[in-house]
């Protein structure tokens, strides 16, 4: 469409500019663009009301509910346990998503936790790992079942550890090639020596097997993250093989206690008992640093795990009740039920849709709350940080934008704010849904935004 037939239709000057810009994406491409000026007025409009699948973009929603129900500032409450059951071991999870195994670890450590035992017992039964704080719900309606043997997928667990991702460092050396990383999976590795790195990771979903193919440069190391599973399992299997680096004999089994997900009461309160007492806890920091990775680097397994634990506040912890309070704030900010759909905290559900139209005016209403700066504070800055870190590097937009990325198949988005070359505040959501396979519309999107700043 030109500037000028645009005109003719009503379409205001800046608006046919983007449109010209959006008309150079790949065919097929469906655009949804709001951008309200710092007024509340409306300076483009396309496709406002359509319904599109907004990827990441749901973390919006999840982070800001997190905000609103959640202690942010304080100490996080959701510490891991451990406590010792006659001559087994239980370790207990809460939702926390920044556990770590690493040897570096200085914060929030297991090692913490088997020093503990170690300085209790010389000798433990079967090691448990608990994550029954939540329903056992490890991945959300919608989301591709694909995903899952990568780190994107990677099962939900209130006992969480690494990310729930199996680190594998594969080297080329001397006409071989060799797997290194924790045997938790059996490896079949198909790699062979290539012109360049090409490395792919197959498992089938509850599967031990971890097949690795593809090619990989002579004299290079790869490292490749993929996703387990069964993270209570994985966390009880790291903890036993720490607890025998530590003297401990493990005379049991790796167990884990799991609570059933039942559909149809997602949102009834579990009873809950005052829990037996640990022997130790780890130490998390404070929820905003988590808020921040979970926003700035689009970390799925974090997001889905904020989900729950807003869900647990007055409910039983599932995906659903955590999508009642994240619904009860969306209609607080006065958004029509018609114009969104949530299946999950992440963004991973194709069955996620929302308008821009309805992602403004949420994002508006969050920058009128208490915590909206503190919340805008974890978005990614254009050229500088995140998921943004390498667009809009040298433009006029550099540092002058925030907002949240989305990316799945056939999908990009960005919703945040941005400051126009006039220097007004502006506030915009933007989708592209049904790009072709081998398409981007990533740039043209940019480009766009570049057009609107600097005309508005």
């Amino acid at each position: 469409m030109s500037v000028v037939l645009a005109l003719l239709l009503g379409a205001a000057p800046v608006e046919a500019q983007v449109r010209e810009v959006l008309a150079e994406a790949p065919a097929g491409t469906r655009f949804g663009l709001v951008v309200v000026d710092d007024q509340g007025t409306e300076q483009i409009a396309i496709a406002p009301d359509d319904r599109f699948v907004p990827a990441s973009n749901t973390k919006i929603f999840t982070t800001a509910a997190a905000f609103a129900t959640l202690p942010v500032d304080g100490p996080d409450t959701a510490a891991t346990g451990v406590r010792l059951e006659g001559d087994d071991v239980v370790l207990v999870g809460a939702g926390d998503a920044r556990l770590s195994a690493a040897a570096d670890c200085a914060v929030d450590c297991l090692a913490t936790l088997a020093d503990a035992v170690a300085a209790r017992t010389r000798r433990v039964g079967d090691v448990i790992g608990d994550d029954s704080a939540f329903p056992d719900q490890r991945w959300s309606p919608g989301m591709a079942w694909n995903n899952i043997p990568t780190r994107s997928g990677t099962g939900i667990s209130a006992l969480s550890l690494d990310d729930n991702e199996l680190t594998l460092t594969v080297r080329a050396d001397g006409g071989g090639v060799t797997v290194a990383g924790p045997r938790y999976y059996r490896i079949e590795s198909r790699i062979m020596p290539g012109p360049r790195s090409a490395i792919g990771v197959d498992r089938m979903p509850g599967s031990d097997l971890l097949r690795i193919h593809g090619t990989i440069a002579p004299g290079t190391v790869e490292t490749i993250r993929v996703g387990i599973d069964d993270p209570a399992h994985y966390a009880a299997w790291t903890f036993a093989a720490m607890l025998r680096a530590r003297g401990v004999a493990v005379r049991g089994h790796i167990g884990v206690r799991h609570r059933p997900w039942q559909p149809g009461n997602e949102r009834a309160v579990v009873q809950r008992t005052a829990p037996p007492a640990m022997l130790a806890t780890a130490t998390p920091a404070p929820l905003l640093s988590d808020l921040r990775i979970t926003n700035k680097a689009s970390q799925n397994l974090h997001a889905e795990l904020l989900l729950r634990r807003i869900g647990a506040v007055h409910g039983g912890g599932s995906i659903g009740d955590g999508i009642a309070r994240v619904a009860a704030l969306i209609e607080a900010a006065g958004v029509p039920r018609t114009a969104w759909d949530l299946s999950d905290g992440s963004g991973m559900s194709t069955y996620n849709r929302v308008s821009p139209r309805a992602m403004v005016r949420f994002l508006r209403w969050i920058d009128g709350q208490p915590w909206g700066a503190a919340w805008g504070s974890t978005l990614p800055v254009a050229g500088v940080d995140g998921t943004l870190a390498r667009r809009f590097q040298g433009t006029a937009l550099a540092g002058r934008l925030s907002a949240k990325t989305g990316s799945l198949s056939g999908t990009s988005a960005l919703a945040g704010v941005m400051t126009a070359t006039s220097g007004r505040r502006l506030t915009f959501a933007f989708y592209a849904n049904d790009v072709p396979e081998g398409g981007s519309a990533t740039a043209i999107m940019d480009r766009a935004l570049l057009t609107a700043a600097a005309a508005l």
